[in-house]
């Protein structure tokens, strides 16, 4: 009957852990996300407002909700495994997880001023594009011309 007692407490642990879900929502109400007790986004909702984001702000609401979301979970992961002993690789990445935070999206890099001096100018648009040929030539033509050296660069 003692054996019966520990097997229980796994299940039991092991449907917590199951059932487990943490819920974020952004500072700013746009963003909210639900991972499981792995730190997998199970659910994602975005209300109308991200519309007047940019795809950058949009970006990094849904990863800082993320950690967010990510550190709580590591939280309640962590209480609930805490009478297992705080060592291995487990609460290693639980740990990890906690002190997570995404850095901020970079600053757009400020387009180049073109120079008239400059020795390396864009001049793509300068030229016409070069049409692609129509498709491959027969072999016996191909052949028929001979040998071509043609420049590949």
């Amino acid at each position: 009957m003692a054996d019966q007692a520990p097997k229980a407490d796994l299940e039991a642990l092991l449907s917590e852990l199951s059932a487990l879900s943490a819920t974020a929502t952004s500072a700013d109400g746009t963003v909210s996300l639900s991972v499981n007790t792995d730190g997998v986004m199970t659910g994602l909702r975005l209300t109308d407002a991200v519309s007047r984001m940019s795809p950058a702000e949009i970006a990094d609401a849904v990863l800082r909700t993320y950690a967010e979301a990510q550190r709580d979970s590591a939280q309640r992961t962590g209480q609930l495994l805490a009478p297992l002993g705080n060592g291995g690789y487990l609460m290693d990445r639980l740990r990890w997880r906690l002190r997570y935070e995404p850095a901020p999206p970079p600053a757009p890099a400020p387009k180049p001023v073109e120079r008239d001096d400059a020795v390396l100018k864009d001049r793509s648009e300068e030229n016409p594009a070069v049409t692609p040929k129509s498709g491959p030539e027969p072999d016996d033509v191909w052949y028929g011309k001979g040998v071509r050296f043609e420049q590949t660069w």
